[in-house]
């Protein structure tokens, strides 16, 4: 019987190369002129834009969408950009950050960067320095992208290879049994669907397997115990009531509020 890892490394072996007319610049910055200059760029160059304009609002974006490059201020009402930074990366997020910023000051460049921010541009800039700049980084962010191993699904701090059979929590080896790890594949092959149980059924176990509804819960339970960071809340695989299951492909808020208190997903599920 085919499982279901080995059905889907076909289609997933072509890496996609989005053009850049649907490249997606996330915009992290409180200035309305800022905005008017970088929608007239995005209109020139051929890139989307969504805007922030603070750091919480640009975090939930940041989990919420799909995006290529964040353009992120460090004078921000609340969250100052340097923590917006941090906690982007200590979340996972691995798209090009570049830094606006109207201070030249060297410590505030260094520190930047030492945080992990792929570049810093000081304001006022020249637009077509700022264009280029971000052209830069899109054309090595597809480049990336394209060059990304066949069956490798990369999540913040979780990597499910489906070609190697691995998964990787936070840089560390999770030891999957294989129904596991078939379950964890399907999910996380299509976020933000809602898989049933019968589905899950018949593609992992196959057409025709003799399972209760429930002991599908039992295996995903014991998955979510291996997978899932500590907290009150799941950050990947969340329960549907009545249906199943639905992979959350970025769960950066959950990754980042792991000890605020939320509703009880941790158990078998309805």
């Amino acid at each position: 019987m085919t499982t279901f890892t080995e059905s889907i490394l076909a289609p997933l072996g072509h890496g996609v190369v989005r053009a850049p007319a649907e490249a997606t610049v996330l915009v992290i910055d409180d200035d309305p002129a800022m905005r008017d200059i970088l929608s007239t760029v995005a209109q020139q160059h051929g890139f989307g834009l969504q805007f922030a304009e603070d750091g919480a609002e640009g975090l939930r974006l940041a989990e919420q969408s799909d995006v290529d490059l964040i353009l992120l201020d460090l004078s921000l009402p609340g969250m100052p950009g340097l923590d917006v930074c941090r906690r982007l990366r200590g979340a996972g997020v691995e798209v090009p950050i570049i830094i606006l910023s109207a201070s030249t000051d060297t410590v505030d460049v260094v520190v930047a960067l030492e945080i992990g921010a792929d570049d810093y541009i000081a304001k006022p800039f020249e637009i077509r320095e700022l264009a280029a700049r971000v052209n830069a980084k899109l054309r090595r962010q597809r480049t990336t992208q394209s060059q990304v191993r066949p069956g490798r699904l990369k999540f913040p701090g979780l990597i499910v290879d489906i070609g190697r059979h691995e998964v990787l929590r936070d840089g560390e080896s999770v030891n999957l049994t294989p129904t596991e790890f078939d379950l964890l594949a399907l999910l996380s092959a299509s976020p933000g669907r809602v898989i049933s149980r019968s589905e899950m059924i018949q593609k992992v176990w196959g057409q025709g397997a003799d399972l209760d509804l429930r002991s599908v819960d039992a295996h995903v339970y014991r998955l979510r115990r291996k997978i899932e960071p500590s907290g009150p809340r799941p950050t990947y695989i969340h329960a549907v009531p009545g249906i199943g299951y639905r992979f959350e492909r970025r769960g950066l808020n959950e990754r980042l509020s792991r000890g605020v208190t939320g509703s009880d997903e941790t158990g078998l599920g309805s």
